[in-house]
């Protein structure tokens, strides 16, 4: 987004595209809410679309096309094998990130359950920056485990360090001295501490270790598109360089690229790519045993088109910058009116603080959940629970509670109108303002693995019905 100035100053981030398709939306009333979150479960995966208002789980697959990606949809080859859609998009990845070998996958945790199976061993320990979901999982089904090695900010909610997403490089040092690594990963836009990006230095420093002791560098490019942004205007080196540049700068200084294009690219599928033969010969196997032929990977062609289209259109600056300003707005918003959220303002969406937002819900009953279902009763908003909930039991049953609990509030691009974020802040504020009648939630049904996908959780007390009673008397007739 370019910058503009207002005549009468101050402003609002103004959108660059103009909307030619539009969906209806309903927002049911307040009771009907209360019912609709307990027949989920209380979780906000398992509530049905009919009854949201504004769908801010997450930005993985809803992101609105361009009218250029909706036109290339309507040229595609759908050949099972040998797909001139497949070689078009196979062109545009090696074009944008420099590397030679393409492989397909359905979507990101498809590589991800690809590239544990090809590297990871029992004992074998993988560091990170910061896990995501999906990725821990496929490791550790593997016999495998994480190592989170972030700079110590990453864990502070509020602060002004513009790369919370770094890694250390001394405990990179020490990690690989002490353990049997298979690899070395770096999400860029890391997921679960509030879409904080990494520095362009950072990696650089990283792949410099890695290269020193033999060991690939991995990198999970799925919110490549925001972290962009990022190295853009708070890394000083390179608020000079265009996009593809910075781009292939990430590229040069990375092993093995993988990425959902349901969140880059804006469009369903994903792949791995990379310049080392040997890898892409042990990686190529697993793909007509999980995903289907080599030139479809388990994807539409009709999708692998749009993502051409849109893996170009990421390299535009003034697109990947309307996800950061609208954030950056909602963030500076709540903030400002005294709602905790992490700051400073990353990629993916805006974060609150459950910690800070209900303090009087302890972690055992889950207050980043609790508040994901309470912000659905106040105004029919889904976000995503990004706490306690998100990790998984140890091996002896004991809870593993997360670092930070965040309600994730995502905010797909082009998406949602500027009324439509601020009704949004309305609501929140308004629930902070009765935070006190948050209570907390407990297990109904606990799957043992990626439990926030499909747990139930009820409340512990009535404290649903006092919140939607309080609403009533607030808002009248209103929704």
């Amino acid at each position: 987004m370019q910058k503009i100035k207002f005549f009468e100053g101050g402003g609002v981030p103004l959108e660059m595209h103009k909307v030619k398709i539009v969906q209806k939306l309903d927002l049911i009333p307040v009771e009907e809410r209360v019912k609709a979150v307990n027949e989920a479960g209380n979780n906000t995966f398992l509530l049905q679309n009919r009854d949201i208002f504004l769908d801010m789980l997450t930005d993985s697959g809803v992101n609105a096309m361009s009218d250029n990606q909706l036109a290339a949809m309507m040229v595609a080859d759908d050949s099972y094998a040998g797909s001139e859609t497949f070689y078009r998009f196979e062109k545009k990845v090696q074009e944008v990130f420099g590397m030679k070998y393409f492989l397909p996958a359905h979507q990101g945790r498809a590589c991800e359950h690809i590239i544990a199976k090809t590297f990871v061993n029992p004992g074998d320990v993988i560091p990170m920056n910061y896990h995501f979901t999906t990725t821990k999982a496929h490791i550790s089904l593997m016999g495998g485990s994480v190592l989170e090695i972030h700079e110590p900010e990453a864990l502070e909610v509020e602060s002004t360090s513009p790369f919370k997403g770094n890694m250390s490089i001394k405990l990179l040092e020490e990690a690989i001295a002490k353990n049997s690594v298979p690899f070395v990963r770096i999400e860029t836009g890391t997921n679960l501490i509030g879409g904080q990006p990494h520095s362009l230095q950072n990696l650089k420093d990283v792949y410099k270790v890695c290269k020193k002791n033999n060991i690939p560098l991995v990198f999970d490019a799925s919110l490549l598109a925001d972290n962009l942004y990022f190295i853009k205007t708070r890394e000083e080196k390179y608020k000079n360089t265009n996009i593809r540049d910075i781009t292939r700068e990430i590229a040069d200084n990375t092993d093995l690229i993988y990425f959902s294009a349901r969140k880059l690219g804006h469009a369903r599928g994903g792949g791995m790519v990379t310049n080392n033969q040997e890898v892409f010969n042990k990686l190529r196997d697993f793909i007509p045993l999980y995903e289907g032929f080599m030139t479809y990977g388990g994807m539409s062609v009709r999708e692998m088109e749009a993502i051409a289209v849109g893996l170009e259109e990421t390299m535009d600056f003034g697109m990947i910058s309307q996800g950061p300003n609208f954030i950056e707005y909602m963030v500076n918003k709540l903030k400002a009116k005294g709602v905790p959220v992490v700051t400073p303002a990353g990629g993916l969406g805006c974060h609150l603080d459950a910690k800070k937002f209900v303090p009087h819900v302890p972690q055992t009953e889950y207050p980043a959940g609790a508040l994901a279902s309470a912000l659905f009763i106040a105004g029919g908003i889904r976000g995503m629970e990004r706490g306690t909930i998100s990790e998984q039991r140890d091996e002896k049953g004991n809870e593993t509670f997360a670092n930070m609990e965040l309600l994730r509030l995502a905010l797909p691009r082009r998406v949602f109108t500027l009324s439509q974020v601020e009704y949004a802040i309305d609501r929140i504020c308004w629930l902070y303002q009765n935070r006190d009648l948050v209570g907390g939630l407990s297990f109904t049904d606990e799957p043992p693995i990626l439990r926030f996908f499909l747990g139930r959780l009820a409340p512990v007390s009535d404290w649903q019905k006092n919140l939607a009673k309080k609403f009533r008397a607030d808002f009248g007739d209103s929704l």
